[in-house]
């Protein structure tokens, strides 16, 4: 008699307008026929963390997430700020059902529920890149990422829809139109291959592993999740009618190609930012204000693909 793998599904209830807790009820069944399971809701704001440390400290290696960008992200902090095994150990798939689901583009993989359970259930597999944010002469923990980080004018629209996500795909560039009316440029140096380079009027900085934000926007240039290397755009000097008028280029990725984009690969980079600071962004959750370090995880998570 073979022994079915164990399996702990995370489910965001309300991503997706409730749609998660609707995917779970449909999907259970035909994994219990596969696996042996254990399941939670997340009931509250990074919840997911929680949750994922105690299943990971009860045995738990295999997960299924059942949700959006952000739901994946506090799966994600919940494996890397937990201490009982390597996250190497851990093998996610993601159904996916939030508002952006720019990860799982990145990876090919579909948003048609039934589709993407086969590929978890085929048991192909993959690693990629996770960042690590460390907080400058600050006592907050470290925050990781699997996506994107953002800061600036996208830090600022992340602020603008975190609580506005009913309105679908569409959300984002609600809140980008909003920002543009708000957003304020930023000065910082930027410590990058023991260099030290000066940026002034910042209009958004991209710290890039996957190939979209912002429901498909393309903001980096040649990003790749496994070669150890986020991909960096810095925009200076841009005014709302630069943007307005090169809109259709943020989601095509030629963007980068703007006389006022700079763009580069690096594994290490430090942000000292001159008051007011801007407001940072990763996978689409708010983060904390604050110098920060950034540095790459070279494929330390695997996943269904």
């Amino acid at each position: 008699m073979t022994t079915k793998q164990s399996l702990f599904v995370i489910i965001n209830p309300v991503s997706g307008n409730g749609k998660g807790k609707t995917v779970w009820q449909q999907i259970k069944s035909k994994l219990n026929q596969n696996y042996t399971i254990q399941f939670a809701y997340s009931n509250y704001a990074k919840h997911e963390i929680e949750i994922t440390k105690t299943a990971i400290k009860n045995g738990f290696r295999h997960f299924i997430i059942i949700g959006g960008d952000g739901t994946l992200n506090n799966f994600i902090n919940g494996v890397f700020s937990q201490n009982n095994i390597a996250s190497s150990e851990i093998t996610f798939g993601v159904l996916p059902v939030g508002t952006g689901n720019d990860w799982v583009k990145t990876h090919g993989i579909p948003k048609n529920i039934n589709k993407a359970l086969q590929i978890i259930l085929n048991g192909h597999t993959n690693t990629q890149d996770v960042g690590c944010v460390n907080y400058l002469n600050n006592q907050i923990p470290n925050t990781y990422f699997i996506n994107l980080a953002g800061v600036g004018y996208d830090g600022l629209v992340v602020s603008l829809v975190k609580d506005k996500r009913s309105y679908g795909k569409f959300t984002y560039v609600l809140g980008a139109i909003k920002g543009l009316s708000n957003v304020k440029l930023f000065d910082v140096s930027v410590v990058v291959n023991n260099e030290l380079i000066k940026y002034s009027k910042c209009f958004i900085i991209q710290i890039g592993i996957g190939k979209y934000t912002g429901s498909s926007m393309q903001l980096t240039k040649q990003p790749n999740p496994k070669d150890g290397l986020f991909d960096i755009t810095i925009a200076t000097h841009l005014t709302k009618w630069d943007v307005i008028r090169n809109l259709p280029k943020l989601f095509n990725g030629q963007i980068v190609n703007h006389k006022k984009v700079i763009t580069f690969k690096t594994s290490n980079l430090q942000f000292d930012f001159e008051d007011p600071k801007p407001l940072i962004q990763a996978d689409g959750e708010q983060l904390a204000t604050s110098n920060i370090e950034l540095s790459v995880l070279q494929n330390a998570i695997r996943f269904y693909c």
